[in-house]
């Protein structure tokens, strides 16, 4: 079975078509904006187009429009081919990545909204200890020895302990994600509240 797997929701935009388990192509590029304009001609670069018998793609958390741009296209493909999608943690990924040059648990740090970072702690079967957080940096504490993500160098410097792994989240990596952390719900992982609030009183639609 073919899998395209669609990874937007962060400043790393990547892609990545599997056979089985193996890994048949991807790319990964550092964008931090530009995702609605390069996702699509990334995944049309991969064998066949991207075309697979599944596709897999981040929930997030990250940016707002990144998770939104993943999701988009993933179903729009979804559709089009007629096959299943499948979301997947961004955090659980970082977690899956850092597990595999350092085995154990580990914590999860990446940069977040509003001057804040998203964290979560993951067993070492990579199933997650905690829910996910995003709070101010002075607030964060890193439960595990290792702390992976975007955020860990600061997050270990702050905490004089620990060993960072700075990791961004890689769809060519995929294969080392627990197949116990898809799922069908494809509801975005925001990691905060929306900024924008209804006035009191208003009536939701």
């Amino acid at each position: 079975m073919k899998t395209l797997v669609i990874d937007s929701a962060t400043e790393a935009c990547s892609v990545a078509l599997f056979d089985g388990n193996a890994l048949v192509a991807g790319e990964l590029r550092l964008l931090g904006r530009g995702h609605a304009e390069q996702l699509v001609p990334m995944i049309a670069a991969l064998p066949d187009r991207g075309r697979a018998d599944r596709i897999c793609v981040s929930l997030g958390p990250g940016s707002f429009t990144g998770v939104r741009i993943g999701l988009a296209a993933a179903r729009a493909l979804g559709l089009a081919w007629r096959v299943e999608v499948l979301g997947y943690p961004t955090l659980a990924l970082v977690a899956a990545m850092a597990r595999s040059e350092l085995p154990g648990p580990v914590s999860v740090c990446m940069s977040g909204g509003h001057g804040e970072w998203f964290v979560q702690d993951f067993a070492p079967d990579g199933s997650p200890e905690d829910a996910l957080r995003s709070l101010p940096p002075a607030q964060v504490v890193a439960a595990h020895a290792t702390v992976a993500g975007t955020q860990a160098e600061a997050l270990v410097a702050a905490s004089g302990r620990g060993t960072a792994l700075p990791l961004s989240p890689d769809a060519r990596r995929f294969g080392l994600l627990p197949e116990t952390l898809l799922t069908r719900d494809l509801a975005p992982l925001y990691g905060r509240a929306p900024d924008a609030r209804l006035p009191l009183g208003t009536a939701q639609a």
